[in-house]
C-alpha cells in the first residue's frame, strides 16, 4: 500500500515537473517572439536592482551607484511601459537606501550625488521612450531586428535569378545606397512558357535607401505575382493600374520589362520610363542602346508600352541598370553610358564570373543612390 502510494506520489511529481517546465518553455518561447508577457525579464531586472545595490553598499568604488542605469537600459528594450514603472520604482529605492547607508556625498567619493540621480533618471526617461515607441508601433525590440533580417531576406530572394539552360549565362548586382541593406531597385524574374521564355523585370522606386524600401517590397511581391500570370504585354499595363491604386504620395517608379526566348535568342523590351537597355554585339565590339517607349509606372491611367525587339547572338551581352549606374550631378547620361560601355568593355573581355559586382564598384562606388545591374551573356 506503502509503495503504491509512493508511486503515485513520484508520478504526480513528474508530471507536475513536466507541466511546469513546459509552461516556462512556452513562456520564454512567446517573450522572444513578442506574443507572451514580460514578467519573466521583469522579474530577472528587479532581482538585479538589490544585487546592485547591495554591491555598492560593501564595495561603493567599484559598483557606483550609476551602476543601476545597467537594468533600467535593459528594461528600455525589454520591458513594456507599464512593467518599466515598477523597475523604476525599485531603483529609486535602490537609491534612497544607498544613499542613507552610505551617507552625504559631501563626506567623500562613490556616494549618491546629485549627478547621479540626474543620469539615473535620464536614462529612465529615455528608456520609457524606447518602450512607448516599440509599443505604439508594435513591435518588439527582441523582435525588430529579426523582421527586418526577414524582410531583407525576402527581398534577396524575390530578386534572385533562375537558373539558365546551358548556352546562357546571367550576373546580377544590387547596391543600395549608403551602405543599407534596403534598397528601392529589385529585380522580379521567372521561366515561362514551360521554361522557354525568360522574363525579367528591373524597377526602380522612387526614392532611395530605406525611404524607398517599404515600397519596393510591396512591389516586389506584387510584381513577383503578376509575372508570368499576364501575356507580356499585359504587365506593365498591370503594374501601372496597380501603383495608380496605392494612391502614395511619392509612388512612381521606372520599369523594364525583358521578355527572352532562350531557344532563338529573340528578345522583345518594354520600358516603363526606364533607362534604355545596352547588347554588345561580338561581331562588332560595339554597344547598341535598345530603347522602348512608355511613361513612368504610376503616373496616369491608360498608359501604352511600345516594345522594342531585337536578338542575342552567341557572345553577344544585354545589360540592363538603374539611373544610380549612369547619373551624377557633375555629368549627364549619356556621359555615364560612356564610362559604363567603357568600363563593362574591359570587364565582360577578362571573364564574365562577378562583372556586375565589379562593374559597380568600378562606376558606381560610392555614389549615394540605389544601384542594379543585370548581365545576360549568350555563349559563343
Amino acid at each position: 500500500m506503502e509503495r503504491g502510494a509512493a508511486d503515485s506520489y513520484a508520478a504526480r511529481m513528474r508530471k507536475a515537473t513536466h507541466r511546469a517546465r513546459t509552461t516556462l518553455r512556452r513562456s520564454g518561447v512567446d517573450y522572444f517572439r513578442g506574443d507572451g508577457s514580460d514578467w519573466i525579464a521583469l522579474a530577472g531586472l528587479l532581482l538585479t536592482v538589490p544585487a546592485i545595490a547591495w554591491g555598492t553598499i560593501l564595495m561603493p568604488v567599484w559598483c557606483a551607484p550609476a551602476a543601476l542605469v545597467l537594468p533600467i537600459v535593459a528594461g528600455g528594450l525589454l520591458l513594456r511601459p507599464a512593467s518599466l514603472l515598477s523597475l523604476y520604482a525599485a531603483a529609486a529605492l535602490a537609491l534612497i537606501v544607498e544613499s542613507l547607508v552610505l551617507g552625504p556625498y559631501t563626506e567623500g567619493p562613490a556616494r549618491v550625488t546629485p549627478g547621479t540621480v540626474l543620469v539615473v533618471a535620464a536614462c529612465g526617461f529615455f528608456g520609457l521612450l524606447i518602450a512607448q515607441f516599440r509599443a505604439r508601433v508594435g513591435v518588439p525590440w527582441r523582435r525588430g531586428g529579426t523582421m527586418l533580417f526577414d524582410l531583407r531576406e525576402r527581398i534577396r530572394v524575390q530578386s534572385a535569378l533562375p537558373r539558365l539552360p546551358q548556352g546562357w549565362h546571367r550576373e546580377m548586382a544590387l547596391r543600395p545606397a549608403g551602405g543599407q541593406s534596403f534598397s528601392g531597385d529589385f529585380v522580379v524574374a521567372a521561366r515561362t512558357s514551360g521554361g522557354r521564355t525568360l522574363e525579367v523585370v528591373l524597377t526602380d522606386v522612387s526614392g532611395k535607401g530605406m525611404d524607398a524600401a517599404s515600397r519596393a517590397l510591396l512591389l516586389s511581391g506584387a510584381f513577383g505575382g503578376l509575372l508570368g500570370s499576364l501575356p507580356p504585354h499585359g504587365f506593365l499595363p498591370a503594374a501601372n493600374a496597380y501603383l495608380l491604386r496605392q494612391d502614395w504620395d511619392e509612388g512612381f517608379a521606372t520599369s523594364v520589362h525583358l521578355v527572352l526566348d532562350l531557344d532563338s535568342g529573340d528578345y522583345e523590351l518594354l520600358s516603363a520610363g526606364h533607362l534604355p537597355a545596352l547588347q554588345l554585339h561580338a561581331g562588332t565590339g560595339r554597344w547598341e542602346e535598345k530603347a522602348a517607349e512608355g511613361p513612368l509606372l504610376g503616373v496616369y491611367e491608360g498608359a501604352q508600352f511600345d516594345p522594342v525587339k531585337g536578338t542575342l547572338r552567341p557572345g553577344d551581352v544585354l545589360m540592363l541598370f538603374t539611373d544610380g549606374l549612369v547619373e551624377a550631378n557633375d555629368r549627364d547620361i549619356a556621359e555615364g553610358m560612356d564610362r559604363l560601355t567603357g568600363e563593362a568593355d574591359r570587364y565582360v573581355a577578362t571573364g564574365f564570373e562577378g562583372a556586375a559586382w565589379h562593374l559597380i564598384e568600378a562606376v558606381a562606388k560610392d555614389v549615394n543612390d540605389d544601384r542594379a545591374l543585370l548581365l545576360i551573356r549568350r555563349d559563343s
